[in-house]
């Protein structure tokens, strides 16, 4: 999958959470968030469009994949970016995915705890399971399971690179269209069943949590219908989803 530069209409309309601290916005699948070596389409060329009345256009304050879909935040001046890199930093974030993975665990919740590291200096970010690598946390819930597939809610607990789809790789359920750690093509369908679905931001301490739910994308209806999903209003387990 492959997305183009977004104008500054298509930057505007997705929009999902915007007050004087932080931008929430639904990042489409198949851009990347900030230019790479290689150059080519990245959201960040296109967030003047989302400076609203402010100097300086906003900064990302996380990173998603490029393949990955969903809520992504920014920060809109630097005060409030740093603010949120240390709440990013401590796991005071709460951050629920929606996956569709092959096959799928017996039970219907548990936890992953496999450290992650480099997987060799040429690959750059990929990682691999490391008994001496970095710590790393992820707990699971299923949401509904259908012909060989299995729906579930992920909450990240620690934040390392590729961590959702190494652990699910890992324990023998790969995130359906992974073409890194999973069976998924190179090119052409299917392409990554990962989306990040809803973000709790404890920003301020006289307000309770900014919540911010990301509208499915259409590449992952299909086999979200086939394990159950019947439409929008469907949120993530309470253990998983208020997690902050």
């Amino acid at each position: 999958m492959d997305t183009p530069q977004p104008t500054a209409g298509e930057m505007q309309a997705r929009v999902l959470h915007r007050d004087g601290l932080m931008l929430v916005i639904d990042k489409p699948a198949g851009i990347a968030v900030h230019k790479g070596p290689k150059g080519g389409p990245n959201l960040e060329a296109s967030f003047d469009a989302l400076r609203y009345g402010l100097p300086r256009p906003p900064v990302l304050a996380h990173r998603l994949d490029r393949d990955t879909s969903g809520c992504l935040v920014l920060g809109r001046h630097r005060k409030a970016t740093a603010s949120l890199g240390l709440l990013f930093k401590h796991g005071k974030i709460g951050k629920t995915y929606w996956a569709v993975v092959e096959g799928g665990p017996a039970e219907n919740e548990g936890e992953i705890d496999i450290p992650l590291g480099r997987l060799d200096e040429t690959r750059g970010w990929w990682q691999k399971p490391d008994p001496n690598g970095l710590p790393s946390q992820s707990r699971w819930s299923v949401m509904g399971r259908g012909d060989g597939l299995t729906w579930l809610a992920l909450e990240p607990v620690t934040g390392r690179t590729h961590q959702l789809r190494v652990h699910c790789a890992a324990m023998g359920f790969p995130i359906v269209g992974d073409n890194i750690y999973g069976n998924g093509p190179r090119f052409g369908e299917p392409s990554l069943h990962l989306h990040s679905r809803e973000i709790v931001v404890p920003l301020s301490k006289n307000k309770p949590p900014v919540r911010v739910v990301a509208p499915v994308p259409l590449h992952l209806h299909e086999r979200l219908r086939a394990c159950g999903w019947n439409g929008e209003d469907v949120h993530a387990p309470e253990q998983v989803a208020s997690h902050a």
